[in-house]
């Protein structure tokens, strides 16, 4: 799902950038009014362990891969789709200077599929099948699953405006990839919400509903 520099227009990456700092002046500030000396350790996990899930990647086809996104948890856990966007903004940072996985120029689609996409599905689909399953560990998982194919589904439109592959073709093989890959990222949220819970209830947003 990270998108290369290649694959969208210099001018179509300027409107990305420009959308996608938007979301991160407001995850900037969401860390400035809520991190604490508890929560700083916890970012770093969650970063570390995104990270590590998002190396694992699958090839779709015409030129990009499927992975694992880590939005809904981070988004949860903290209790704000913003906290998603902060970490991940880190994480796609990480990736792209060092290790080359995604584009500069692209980062800003990146960020927003990935981060903006990924934690606003993840966190408001998780709130709302919370009212209704009452589990916050069965919502946890449903709503990762969400923020795996929107995210994917959204970057293959994102490809096609670009002009880099076909819409049906695009959201077929990106849409497919990720419901399965979803499946995966579906259970590691859920289990991971279930041990931070269990060893640290204190550091889970009390929104989640957690009970261990």
């Amino acid at each position: 799902m990270h998108i290369p520099d290649v694959f969208i227009p210099l001018w179509q990456s300027a409107i990305y950038w420009v959308i996608a700092l938007v979301f991160i002046a407001l995850a900037l500030r969401w860390a400035r009014n809520e991190l604490d000396d508890e929560k700083v350790p916890l970012i770093a996990v969650l970063a570390a362990g995104i990270f590590a899930i998002q190396a694992f990647n699958l090839p779709v086809g015409m030129g990009t891969t499927g992975h694992l996104v880590g939005g809904a948890l981070a988004a949860i856990v903290l209790g704000s789709p913003y906290a998603a966007v902060f970490v991940l903004t880190l994480v796609l940072l990480v990736q792209a200077v060092v290790f080359g996985d995604g584009g500069i120029t692209t980062m800003g689609a990146n960020i927003i599929n990935m981060g903006v996409i990924g934690g606003f599905v993840g966190y408001y689909s998780f709130q709302s099948i919370q009212k209704v399953a009452r589990n916050p560990y069965l919502s946890a998982g449903i709503a990762a699953w969400l923020a795996c194919l929107i995210p994917a589904l959204a970057a293959s439109v994102e490809m096609f405006v670009a002009g880099t592959f076909p819409l049906v073709e695009g959201m077929i093989a990106m849409g497919t990839y990720h419901a399965a890959i979803g499946v995966i990222e579906a259970f590691i949220t859920a289990g991971a919400l279930y041990l931070i819970a269990s060893a640290r209830p204190e550091l889970i947003d009390t929104s989640t509903g957690v009970t261990v």
